[in-house]
C-alpha cells in the first residue's frame, strides 16, 4: 500500500508529496501512522439518491397585459435526476399560481447546466386558453395539443412561393 508523506526536504525541492511503500525505509521521508490509512485511500462508490424530488423557482416574473399573460424564467433544481418532464413542471406551476387548466401554461427552452442538477427555461401562463390560441406560435400550440399540424409537401410550398413572387410588383390592368 502506498502512503503519501510530505518530507520537509523533498516537499521543499519538489513541491509535491513523496510516495513510498510503508515497508521500505526511504531516506528523508516520514512514514504516516496506521491511523491515517482510511483517509488516504480513495474508493469509487455509486451514490443512489432515494429522493427524486425537484424544486421549481421562478424569477424575472412579469405581468404582460398586452398579451394577457404572466411570463417568467423557470429554474428547476433536480439533483439525482437527468431532467424533469414539462408536464410535471406545468403541474407544479399550476399549483403555485392557482391555474385551473394546464393548457394555459406553456414551458419551453429548457437547458440543463453542465454537470446536471439544474435546468433553466421559460414559462408563460395565459389568462385563458382563448388568448393562448391567439398569441402563441402555431408550433407551440401543436406541442400542447391545442392545434393540428397542417401537412404540406415541400414542393407545394415552393410552388406557392414562386407564384407569389411572379405576382408581386406587376401592375394590374384596369379593364
Amino acid at each position: 500500500c502506498l502512503y503519501a508523506a510530505a518530507s520537509a526536504i523533498s516537499a521543499h525541492k519538489l513541491q509535491r508529496p513523496v510516495l513510498f511503500d510503508a515497508g521500505e525505509n526511504h531516506k528523508g521521508s516520514v512514514a504516516l501512522p496506521e491511523a491515517f490509512e482510511p483517509a488516504l485511500r480513495v474508493s469509487a462508490a455509486t451514490v443512489t439518491m432515494a429522493d427524486k424530488s425537484c424544486t421549481i423557482r421562478t424569477r424575472k416574473f412579469m405581468t404582460n397585459r398586452l398579451l394577457a399573460r404572466r411570463q417568467f424564467v423557470v429554474d428547476v433544481l433536480h439533483p439525482g435526476r437527468a431532467n424533469v418532464s414539462k408536464s410535471e413542471i406545468k403541474d407544479k406551476l399550476a399549483g403555485m399560481y392557482n391555474v385551473r387548466d394546464n393548457n394555459q401554461i406553456f414551458v419551453f427552452g429548457f437547458r440543463t447546466q453542465f454537470g446536471g442538477g439544474k435546468s433553466t427555461g421559460f414559462g408563460l401562463i395565459y389568462d385563458d386558453v382563448k388568448s393562448a390560441q391567439k398569441f402563441e406560435p402555431k408550433y407551440r400550440l401543436v406541442r400542447q395539443g391545442l392545434a393540428q399540424k397542417v401537412e404540406k409537401s415541400r414542393k407545394q410550398l415552393k410552388e406557392k412561393k414562386n407564384r407569389t413572387r411572379k405576382i408581386r410588383g406587376v401592375k394590374k390592368n384596369k379593364n
